[in-house]
Formats: structure tokens, sequence, C-alpha cells
């Protein structure tokens, strides 16, 4: 039987596909006849720490597409793409070069570097005209909510934010409002 939707999630550069979030997201979206496929990155499977760098990052991401699509019998316009920081940010910029997707679900998007907020990490932006989810901390230092803001300002696609109260880039101790974020947020592409 074909599955509703699915979604890929991406980690972040310093975890693995078992980061707490993605796992907490997987289990709640099993609940409701989605798929979810958390991949690693290739720089993760060879064992190395540090992120290969943007096109190999860009080609994972629709290999992973594909391989979802293929294995659950469902187009790219049912299958929503993200994850978290670099992740969901890899997403973003593969859907901006062409990757159809359902939607896009991006948890603690990178804006900026640390201290840096010059240095936006928008340019493919306007690009994604689709529908756009970001959940982010309300003290996460790679972009503040009224950064965030701002800058999704840019989106030709409806954009929906979340922010969580006290939260940083790692929105520790707070999987579990990610994971009921991403599922109301999924449950509303759908209706």
């Amino acid at each position: 039987m074909t599955p509703t939707a699915a979604l890929l999630l991406t980690p972040g550069a310093g975890a693995d596909r078992n980061q707490s979030a993605l796992v907490a997201i997987d289990e709640q979206l099993a609940t409701m006849d989605i798929v979810v496929e958390r991949m690693d990155f290739p720089y993760r499977l060879a064992g190395r720490k540090a992120p290969d760098r943007p096109p190999v990052l860009l080609a994972a991401v629709r290999e992973g597409a594909a391989a979802l699509a293929s294995r659950t019998g469902l187009p790219p316009e049912r299958i929503a793409l993200g994850g978290r920081s670099m992740g969901g940010r890899m997403c973003s910029m593969a859907v901006a070069e062409g990757l159809r997707a359902l939607a896009l679900v991006l948890v603690s998007y990178p804006l900026h570097p640390p201290g840096k907020p010059d240095q936006l990490r928008i340019e493919h932006f306007p690009k994604l005209d689709l529908p756009c989810v970001f959940v982010s901390g309300t003290r996460d230092t790679f972009g503040t909510p009224a950064e965030l803001e701002a800058a999704t300002k840019a989106i030709p696609g409806p954009v929906t934010r979340h922010f969580l109260e006290g939260g940083d880039h790692g929105l520790r101790r707070k999987d579990a409002d990610v994971a009921s974020l991403v599922a109301q947020a999924m449950q509303n592409l759908l209706a």
C-alpha cells in the first residue's frame, strides 16, 4: 500500500541520522501513515567529522529523495524534504536548484554563522516557491527570530515559522515540541 506522503530528514553538520530530534520526528510521523527516511551524508558514512563540500551534500540529498520516491512509489510532490541546520539548508538549496518536493521542513535553519549576521545564507531563498516550515529556538545564535522573519520574506512560497521559547541552536530537551510542530505542519500540508 502506498503511504500518504514521505519526509526525507537530513542531520546537521555535527550529527548523524540518529540525532534525537530527527528520531522524535520519525516516531511521531510513523503514527500518521507518513514514511520518514533519516539519511546520513557521505562524510558520516565514511567515518569523517568534517562535512563534504556543498556539491557532494546536494548530490546526496537528490539521491536520498530519488531513493525514497522509488521505495515508496510516491511522486516528488508527495515527499517533503528537510532536516536540522546544515541538512535542512542543503535540502533548501537542492530545491532551489530544481529538485521537486511537497515542502521544506527546516529545523534550526543556519541563517548565518554565530556572531556574523552579515554572512547570510539566503541567496537561494527567492527560488523557494513551495511551502517552507521553519522551527527554531528563540535563543539560536545562527539566527534570531527577527532575523529569520526578515530573511524569509524573500521566499515566494508560503512560509510558516515556529519559535520555541528558550531554545538554542541544538533545541536541547525540545525534541517532543519539534516533532509535534513538524507533525502538525505535515498534517496541514496534506489537508
